[in-house]
């Protein structure tokens, strides 16, 4: 302040600070493009490293090996989410908006909670009955595969941690954290954010027959109904992580009676 500013009793207004924002459709789909590639980098680096300590030629049958062992596909999961966060720490930096408040980071009530599991436990129901009519496995052939060599190399609660904790937290915050959150506030709407966030969740999971990838769709639609509702992301990771681990009990009794 000068002293011509002082003795008038002039303060200098200060620049005004940048709000914080959300990223919109473009601005969230380029920053889900990044997200991904994060995931996947931190995915594939553990499963490169197999490959290149085993010394096996690169092929396919190696490949197929590798994409199937219990304890190297648990270790590529749960390496995809410290990857993940850090863009998604970069990405809410960048908008000005507090991490928590940005991916919705808050409980919900106990209710909502009760609603949630009631209606995961219905369509899982509905699922098995469309099974049992197509004729079809409740539990898809990678998933067995994966669970008898993460056994067979005593990495079964390995397996349970990146299914049921890393799995839904990586996914959660990407699809119905992020990716939500921006496209549920641009010209989409919510009803658009999300069909868009389940499909985009579907095609991380292509390991799946068409099937299971139709099963995996409708999850995603009552997963974002459900973020929509209750305005919080940890309520659909608490639910996708106690789906995970309805799924891997029930392939650990169909893989013990068969």
């Amino acid at each position: 302040m000068t002293a011509a500013e002082s003795s008038a009793g002039l303060t200098p207004v200060s620049p005004p600070g940048r709000e914080p924002r959300v990223w919109k459709f473009i601005g969230t789909s380029l920053w889900g493009l990044a997200l991904f590639g994060a995931m996947f980098a931190g995915q594939i680096i553990v499963v490169a490293w197999f490959l290149i300590s085993s010394g096996e030629p690169v092929d396919t049958s190696s490949m197929t090996a590798l994409l199937t062992n219990g304890r190297i596909i648990s270790l590529s999961v749960i390496m995809g989410l410290p990857a993940i966060l850090i863009m998604l720490w970069i990405a809410t930096r960048l908008s000005r908006t507090p991490f928590a408040d940005y991916l919705a980071l808050r409980w919900t009530s106990w209710r909502m909670f009760a609603v949630g599991v009631a209606s995961m436990v219905m369509l899982m129901v509905v699922w098995e009955i469309i099974s049992r009519v197509a004729g079809r496995e409740s539990s898809p052939g990678f998933m067995m595969d994966v669970l008898k060599t993460a056994r067979a190399d005593g990495a079964l609660w390995l397996l349970v941690f990146a299914f049921c904790v890393a799995a839904p937290i990586t996914e959660e915050f990407f699809a119905r954290g992020f990716l939500y959150r921006g496209w549920s506030e641009s010209f989409l709407g919510p009803g658009g954010a999300i069909l868009l966030s389940s499909a985009v969740w579907t095609l991380m999971h292509m390991q799946y027959s068409w099937f299971f990838l139709a099963q995996v769709f409708s999850i995603g639609l009552l997963l974002g109904y459900l973020r929509y509702l209750s305005n919080s992301t940890w309520l659909v990771v608490v639910l996708h992580g106690l789906n995970n681990l309805a799924a891997t009990v029930q392939t650990i009794w169909l893989a013990n009676n068969s």
